[in-house]
Parts: C-alpha cells; structure tokens; sequence
C-alpha cells in the first residue's frame, strides 16, 4: 500500500504545471543557468530514472532533500510529525468522548427530543466545513472572549505544560466532523444491539440496566464503531491541512501544502509517505483492538 501511495503521488506530482527550478531561480534566470540547476539535481533524466533514484535512496534511509527549505526530508518531517500527531490524537479523543455517552444517550431515548437534539447536533458537526467552523471559533474564543490563543503552537515543547492551549481550538474544528459521524454509527449500533436476545435474556435475568447497556450492548456496538475510527483516522489526517493553514499549527500538513505549492516533489514524497505509514499502522491497530472489544474474534 505504502509503494502504491507514494509511487501515484511520485507520477501526479511531476505531471502538475510548472518548473521547480525556474521557482528556485526566479524569472530572471537565463537559460544555461536553468539547465545546469535541472541537471546538477537530476531533473533532465528520464522520469523512470528519477523514480528507481528516490527508491534507491529511500530503501536506504535517504529520502533526499528539499528543493526550497535546504534541508534533509527525513529531519524537516521529523520536525512537524509530532504536531501533526498531537492535533489528530486530541481530535480523536475529543470525538469519541464526545460521541459515544451521545450515541448511547441517543439510543436509549429513540425517538425523545434528546434523541432529535443529539441528531441535530451531529448533524451539524457533519455539515460544518473545518475552514467555516475554525475561524469562528477564533473569533468567538480568541478575539471576543481572550480565553484561548488565536493560531500558533506556542514555543513550549510538544506535549509540554503550555502546548495543551493551543491545541484546544484546532482539536475541537478537527474533532466535530468526527463526532458526527461516531454519534450517528453508536446510535445505530446500539439499537440495532439492544434488540438482540441476548439483551432480553440478560434484562430476564435481573441485571441492572446499567450493566445490560455498558457491559454488554455497548461492548458488542464498538466493533463497527472502531471500524469507523480506523478509517477516519485517515479523514482527521487528511483534514489537518486545512485545520493547520487555519490555525497556523507547525505541522506536517502546511508542510505538505508548501511543499505542493513550490513543487517541492522529495518534500512532498516524504510528507505523504509518512502520513501513509501513520495510516496503514493505525489500521493495523484498529484490526489488533476488535479482540479486546469482543474476545470471541480471539477464537
């Protein structure tokens, strides 16, 4: 999967309009000097050559160097993971704290108007695109109220003291598109759990019903839903670029954009490759995480 990502993204970057090193030269740069940079950096070599050269370096460990900032790929994405990491984890945690109490609470009074409040709700966190919602957060949190800083990832340390400020708004525009969405699925899951025999047989028997709903239903209607959190884990990383532009957060999706938009193409290769990597091993976890939701997939 990784080959295929990173060997479609190697084509489709070279075939975007533009010159890399006109960019890097400027307009005024004359022909000869054109042609020594493209050749110094192996851009007049046939695009096959160039796609076993990144592979050759990429197997061992050298994933070239950027076109415009000067510095190796590896550090410059070394660099701006983490943030970007920091962002989507604390997204994903806002989502699911979020949602599944709401699914739940949903299911539990179909058809009430907490259930219509709650569909409401998700339905807008679906509705609301990140580069709508993030600004008015900004201008509602930020400049009216002067609770939370406006952009920026401050100059602490990754998940240091006074880095956790600065990811509250961003985490929350990342967040509530996922929130909708896992509402919507434990809703569903949960009802469609609370009609099983089993329920009715455990309820029989006397439990409490709190027991019945949390210990039982719950734990058999969190398959589908950490189905959903692996794929849109892939959705949170892809949607940081714009939450990352919006709020100016350091991290590898503004990396990305920059990177496209000077047509950076290692750069952009190395950012998309680790955002690749980062995916097929949250699926893998998503995979490994079914048996301790549900033992009987142990067997």
């Amino acid at each position: 999967m990784l080959w295929v990502v990173v060997s479609v993204v190697f084509l489709l970057i070279h075939l975007v309009p533009g010159d890399p090193i006109v960019q890097m030269l400027g307009e005024g740069a004359t022909a000869s000097d054109i042609s020594d940079l493209r050749h110094r950096l192996g851009f007049d070599a046939p695009l096959y050559k160039q796609y076993l050269h990144y592979w050759g370096g990429a197997l061992h460990g050298d994933f070239g160097q950027s076109l415009r900032l000067h510095d190796s790929v590896t550090h410059l994405v070394a660099q701006r993971y983490s943030y970007t990491l920091a962002l989507t984890l604390a997204a994903l945690v806002l989502g699911i704290l979020a949602s599944v109490p709401a699914g739940v609470w949903s299911a539990l009074h179909r058809g009430r108007w907490v259930d219509r409040m709650l569909g409401i709700a998700s339905l807008g966190g679906l509705s609301f695109p990140n580069f709508a919602l993030g600004p008015i957060l900004i201008l509602v949190f930020s400049i009216k109220l002067g609770w939370l800083p406006v952009s920026g990832a401050g100059t602490g340390h990754v998940f240091g003291p006074g880095f956790w400020i600065y990811l509250i708004l961003p985490a929350i525009t990342l967040g509530s598109g996922l929130a909708g969405v896992l509402t919507r699925m434990v809703r569903t899951a949960m009802l469609e759990e609370l009609g099983q025999d089993y329920i009715r047989t455990a309820r029989a028997k006397g439990l409490p019903e709190r027991v019945v709903v949390y210990r039982h239903a719950l734990a058999n209607a969190l398959i589908p839903t950490l189905t959903i959190v692996g794929l849109q884990f892939g959705s949170l990383l892809s949607g940081a670029i714009v939450t990352e532009t919006v709020f100016s957060w350091p991290g590898i999706g503004r990396l990305t954009l920059s990177a496209i938009s000077n047509r950076d193409y290692a750069l952009v290769q190395g950012c998309i490759l680790a955002v690749g990597l980062t995916y097929v091993l949250v699926n893998l976890l998503t995979d490994l995480a079914y048996t301790f939701a549900n033992p009987r997939i142990r067997v």
